[in-house]
């Protein structure tokens, strides 16, 4: 067993990635049907952060410090491939607002130009141009095979109203509209459900146009919702005549209901995908108050319905870890990082991850909402969101101290790429647990069975009795998560399973087909 197990690790780690599409140098787009296969191994950066070279660990990148920019982040890449990651997803490189801003560079969601790269990512240390260097960045994370979705920012920062009014919408005073509690942003007027604002469409296009020209694969669109679905569709017919293979990820759930505004459109999931969206965010951000099975089942059994009714192919991301969510070891510890590394790696979906997750950053930064030494924006404070990575301010590069989480972030992610074939196709099988507290659900393929098992109990052990169809005990099974020690009792169609609190099992049976 031991040996076998030895073998089967050693060919993870040399495995040669799936899908690669760099040959000969010249790049073939396939994000697309990557992601509709459930293979896209998605990492979140920002880029002003990314590489960042805080010397004097003060946090903070001082005035004779490097922020991270396209250039300084070449380096980084070859540790992104090394980890096991295809996909990168970076947040907003155009340029932002600095009046009404949030923190002292300023929102990276608040756009000022959709055409302009942000000066702040452009490294001084090279004569070219922010196009030329954003080119340069996404070629190296072409040659290393890695593809790339560009972030589209959802509302306009304060300057852009200050020189395009025509593009916001207007309240019953005539001033801009101020979305929820984005005071740094204004709501745009993309029209309305029947007839688009032209000039806003035409300024998205040109973002289109700009990413594309850049290299990029695809785009996340944040806040979906509060464009209409003909505006969306212009633009993603648009795109894909130039790319059918160019990635559209809308930032939307079917559990946000209410509108951001009394002004703003709230156009539905079902609205958007008819729209042409290949995927969305999905509701896996609620995983973290989820306390019994059935939440986690639910919400995948909604989605996997959710798909069949569109006649071309959609997925979702495994949005348990992102830019807007609290850190995972902040709201329950190392073991729940585990947990979610696993559930990104064997359920139906995209695994989707933020800079910083794989060594447990906890995103507190010393000087967090205190006043600045010096600011590009006319906000005084080191404005940010407690345990998020910071999006607000020329910070540090993101990382933590727990080593574990990496090592077993590396191995997932090489498993998820060894099977990434056969998991594509592998059904969805929920399993039956007699334990109200703990989840269990098997992929199920043509010639093997991976069986998860997880306790939502995240302070106290829980035992349970999982039903398994087809389960002899002369199965051959296999511990996929090498670090961790399993003291299953096995029967005929059954696993009594002790669980310690917020622990996870990763089982491979060979031979078993439900």
């Amino acid at each position: 067993m031991f040996k076998q197990l030895f073998i089967f690790i050693l060919s993870l780690l040399l495995a040669v990635p799936a899908y690669s599409k760099n040959i000969g140098g010249e790049w073939h787009n396939d994000l697309r049907s990557l992601f509709l296969k459930n293979n896209a191994i998605i990492y979140t950066i920002n880029i002003r952060t990314f590489s960042a070279k805080d010397t004097n660990g003060n946090e903070i990148i001082d005035e004779n410090e490097e922020s991270g920019n396209f250039i300084n982040a070449i380096e980084e890449l070859d540790n992104v491939k090394k980890m096991g990651i295809n996909t990168l997803h970076i947040l907003p490189i155009t340029s932002v607002g600095k009046v009404k801003a949030f923190g002292t560079a300023g929102s990276l969601y608040a756009l000022s130009s959709f055409t302009e790269i942000n000066p702040q990512l452009i490294s001084k240390q090279s004569s070219s141009d922010g196009i030329t260097q954003a080119k340069r960045f996404i070629k190296e994370c072409h040659n290393r095979n890695i593809r790339v979705i560009i972030d589209l920012p959802s509302c306009g920062a304060y300057d852009l109203y200050l020189e395009h009014p025509e593009y916001f919408v207007k309240d019953e005073n005539n001033s801009p509209v101020v979305p929820m509690d984005w005071t740094d942003v204004r709501l745009f007027n993309t029209g309305t459900v029947k007839e688009n604002n032209q000039d806003l469409l035409k300024a998205h296009k040109q973002f289109i146009d700009m990413v594309m020209n850049l290299g990029a694969d695809g785009i996340r669109a944040d806040v979906a919702r509060i464009k209409s679905a003909i505006f969306w569709k212009e633009l993603i017919d648009y795109a894909r005549q130039k790319d059918s293979q160019f990635l559209f990820l809308a930032e939307t759930s079917a559990s946000w209901t209410e509108p951001v505004s009394k002004y703003a459109l709230n156009t539905s999931v079902d609205e958007l995908f008819s729209a042409g969206f290949d995927g969305y965010l999905g509701s896996y951000f609620n995983f973290k108050n989820m306390k019994f099975a059935k939440d986690l089942i639910t919400t995948v059994e909604a989605d996997l319905k959710l798909f069949k009714k569109y006649k071309n192919q959609k997925s979702v991301i495994g949005s348990f870890s992102t830019h807007d969510e609290v850190s995972p070891i902040n709201l329950h510890g190392e073991n729940f990082s585990k947990m979610i590394i696993w559930l990104n790696t064997t359920l139906p979906l995209n695994p989707y991850y933020v800079d910083g997750f794989p060594t447990g950053d906890t995103y507190n930064y010393q000087w967090a909402n205190k006043v600045a030494a010096e600011s590009m924006t006319d906000d005084e404070y080191y404005f940010t969101h407690n345990g998020q990575i910071d999006i607000f301010n020329l910070s540090r590069k993101p990382g933590g101290k727990y080593n574990s989480i990496y090592d077993e972030f590396v191995l997932a992610n090489k498993f998820r790429t060894y099977y990434a074939q056969d998991l594509s196709n592998a059904k969805f099988v929920p399993l039956k647990s007699s334990n109200p507290k703990v989840f269990a659900f098997a992929r199920v393929t043509n010639n093997m069975s991976i069986i998860v098992i997880g306790n939502l109990d995240y302070e106290n052990l829980q035992v349970s009795m999982i039903k398994i169809p087809k389960l002899r005990p002369n199965n051959k099974i296999m511990n996929i998560r090498v670090q961790k020690t399993i003291n299953n009792e096995y029967a005929n169609g059954k696993i009594k399973t002790t669980l310690s609190p917020c622990d996870i099992e990763v089982l491979l049976i060979k031979h078993l087909v439900f």
